[in-house]
């Protein structure tokens, strides 16, 4: 089996002579001067050239030769993945579960405050219009001061503000503002804390891991979703039940699933590490590697295009990204915001709901590792990510058409493998044409404009419930969201060369 490719990276030298020994590639010659073989950690490669530089054919063996360069690349790459993919999951867990525990407080928390599910679905949204706002500046902050005493700082003040939930009618008492007051402050309080988080992580990722390895590492950092729904539904659902001391058991479940935030934030100031030459962890020769492998991409991107802090803000295709991110977020927060309660009115029990609210991101997860490893390979972002929103969005806006509940989960089940695929496959995107300090803020500005429709999607579910009476016409809104994402993502103009151009140096070594 051959894969045929089109292009190879701009430093590579032909020479004559019978071997030729690059710092990056490792060439034997085959025939004369027209074949050369050079291998790396995928496979064998045999370049066929004109007299001349013109490739005539460029493709990859599936044989094995082992070498040192593919022995050091294992090595690193393995070590890091073993270093930082578990840890960081652990954190985006806490922080998706803090996200995301309001919905199934809503179950009592409505009652007991008052609230109607226009005034649930407008303090749900407020929470990423402070994450619109912050976003940016914490990102910039973040390259500044280093991942890991930013990252540290957002997670404990997020557990803290979390926890502030559970005692909304003691605040509303002492400062005589109403409940539904001080629910709108908190959760404007916690998207502003959080602000940055998810990008920083994505921009930390890319100062470890080749672009060859992004988007399978990103579907992997991001198992965290659907592991915090699988996990902490269940869990959210009994907690409910809980009582003592004079709280009821939605303010238990703020109080015991913001600790951990708090606890991993702390241990996240001893556990990164800012940079690879920082990292105690990997032998001299892995940091080489690693930093001359990251060097070679970032002179490739630049080349090929170098965008500045404000070109990267007002870039087109960064608007259109956004927008694609735009749908995708309304659909997915719209949904998930309300899920619990779709559950929850086919009549089952609180420890029911959560444990069916746990199915749709078990398929979610499956969905996310299988696709973002068939893009891997193809090296084909936009028509995965286009085809994954068309899911979302026909299982979305069937679900919102049908009563039967078993068919309801059936398609809630398809649409989440599409929402949940999504990002892993997205961010490679933009991550094609930015760099430096462009990188961080393009990065920021894609994913908080882009979660401005985390105020759109809930607040639009809400208050067209209390119109309707049903959640038929809000689950058809956020499915057109979706299918509206995908247009976008297809008319997006990304040169195939830029798209693979930091994979192809990454392959390389």
């Amino acid at each position: 089996m051959q894969r045929i490719l089109t292009s190879l990276p701009s430093d590579i030298r032909y020479k004559k002579a019978a071997a030729d020994i690059d710092p990056c590639f490792h060439f034997s010659r085959l025939t004369a001067v027209r074949s050369y073989r050079f291998w790396f950690g995928s496979g064998n490669v045999i370049v066929t050239l004109k007299t001349g530089p013109k490739i005539l054919k460029l493709a990859t063996d599936t044989k094995r030769r082992p070498n040192a360069m593919e022995e050091i690349e294992r090595r690193v790459i393995g070590k890091v993945m073993r270093r930082l993919i578990p840890f960081l999951i652990l954190c985006y867990f806490v922080a998706y579960l803090d996200r995301v525990n309001v919905s199934f407080a809503k179950l009592h928390m409505n009652q007991a405050l008052g609230f109607s599910e226009a005034a649930f679905g407008l303090g749900a949204g407020l929470f990423f219009i402070a994450y619109f706002l912050f976003e940016v500046p914490s990102n910039i902050f973040l390259e500044r001061v280093g991942a890991r005493l930013w990252i540290a700082r957002i997670m404990i003040s997020w557990g803290i503000a979390s926890a502030a939930f559970a005692f909304i009618p003691s605040i509303a008492g002492a400062t005589r503002v109403s409940n539904e007051g001080v629910f709108y402050t908190l959760r404007l309080l916690l998207g502003a804390f959080e602000a940055g988080f998810f990008p920083g992580i994505i921009f930390y990722l890319t100062l470890w891991f080749p672009a060859v390895y992004r988007a399978r590492v990103i579907s992997f950092f991001m198992l965290a979703i659907p592991i915090s729904s699988i996990v902490g539904a269940p869990i959210s659902g009994m907690l409910l039940n809980v009582s003592g001391w004079g709280l009821e058991g939605w303010q238990w479940l703020f109080i015991l699933e913001a600790l951990p935030s708090v606890l991993v934030g702390l241990v996240v100031l001893f556990y990164l590490t800012d940079f690879p030459r920082q990292a105690r962890w990997l032998q001299k020769d892995e940091i080489a590697w690693l930093e001359n492998v990251q060097a070679n991409e970032k002179r490739n991107k630049e080349r090929v295009e170098h965008l500045s802090l404000f070109q990267a803000l007002t870039d087109t295709r960064i608007l259109l990204c956004a927008l694609v991110y735009f749908c995708l977020n309304a659909a997915s927060y719209g949904v998930a915001f309300f899920l619990p309660t779709i559950i929850k009115n086919f009549g089952v029990s609180d420890t029911q709901t959560g444990l069916l609210a746990a199915l749709p991101f078990v398929f979610g997860a499956i969905g996310m590792v299988l696709l973002g490893r068939h893009s891997d390979r193809t090296m084909e972002r936009k028509g995965h990510v286009a085809v994954a929103l068309l899911m979302a969005a026909i299982g979305i806006g069937l679900s919102g058409l049908v009563s039967n509940p078993i068919i309801v989960m059936a398609l809630l089940c398809f649409a989440q493998i599409g929402v949940s695929a999504v990002p892993a496959m997205f961010w490679p995107l933009p991550a094609s044409f930015l760099t430096g300090a462009s990188a961080a803020a393009g990065i920021a500005a894609i994913n908080s404009l882009g979660n401005l429709s985390g105020f759109a999607g809930p607040f639009a579910m809400g208050y067209l419930k209390d119109l309707t009476g049903d959640f038929t016409v809000g689950l058809l809104f956020l499915a057109g969201c979706a299918l509206l994402g995908a247009a976008v993502v297809v008319s997006l103009r990304i040169d195939v060369k830029r798209e693979q151009s930091t994979g192809g140096v990454a392959l390389a070594h």
